[in-house]
């Protein structure tokens, strides 16, 4: 299995812990993601230092929401093109924490990222939070990279049948398992094998029963059970078809 999105800068501890707690648990990558530039450049640089470990470089739609210059994306730009550097994102739209005379601002960025994952050869990595449609719209209008995820999943079973058609990848997060993600676990149940994956976001989404308590890459085993048993299938099965993915989406390992 791979962690196709965490955050180890804001995890706590070390990354050798980390990533050794994950392989004990069978999660034999990780993908950990920026949200600025900063960060940005922390991801990319212990990626660089671990091969277990991949990284995302973008500016998070919410802090996007207040302009981004211009050296900033030619920064990003620079960093997407590192080897192991294997996404863009996490990039997006987030309608739930930004007003909407802000939304352009989003908008704009976003396009900006998604011109920069075609340039560099990188997947998309989207965070879309209660702006589906814009977020869909604005995949069409700019022309979607060739290969596009869709972080911790958050649309319903109609959602999950526009993006299996046009390819982009679902990926699921702890959240799937909270009692009352019903509309995520029947996403999930019509999504294709193979545009499947699946996530920490940690240390956020902690999956049932650690709910609560931060998260880690070594919980992923709860995240994949859950989805399983949300699409009536055997656990390995589905492990076997996420990992391909994974390395679809990221590379080989």
């Amino acid at each position: 299995m791979i962690d196709s999105h965490c955050h180890l800068d804001i995890m706590g501890g070390e990354v050798d812990a980390a990533v050794a707690a994950a392989r004990a648990a069978g999660v034999r990558r990780l993908v950990t993601v920026g949200v600025d530039l900063p960060t940005s450049r922390w991801q990319a640089q212990v990626a660089a230092g671990h091969p277990d470990v991949y990284a995302a470089v973008a500016i998070h739609p919410n802090e996007a929401a207040d302009g981004v210059d211009e050296e900033t994306f030619t920064e990003i730009a620079e960093l997407a093109a590192a080897p192991k550097v294997r996404a863009v994102g996490e990039t997006g739209l987030d309608y739930y924490r930004t007003p909407p005379e802000r939304h352009a601002a989003q908008q704009d960025s976003f396009r900006r990222h998604i011109a920069i994952a075609k340039q560099a050869g990188r997947t998309l990595m989207i965070h879309d939070r209660e702006a589906h449609e814009d977020t869909l719209r604005i995949l069409v209008e700019e022309g979607a990279p060739e290969r596009v995820v869709f972080h911790a999943f958050s649309g319903d079973e109609a959602m999950a049948k526009v993006c299996a058609d046009a390819g982009y990848v679902m990926s699921f997060a702890g959240n799937v398992t909270f009692n009352n993600a019903q509309r995520l676990r029947d996403a999930a149940a019509v999504a294709p094998r193979d545009l499947l994956l699946v996530e920490t976001d940690a240390p956020f989404l902690t999956p049932v029963p650690w709910r609560g308590r931060p998260n880690g890459p070594y919980l992923i085993p709860l995240t994949l059970r859950a989805l399983a048993t949300a699409r009536g299938e055997d656990v390995d099965t589905l492990a076997s078809a996420i990992a391909a993915t994974s390395e679809r989406m990221f590379g080989p390992w």
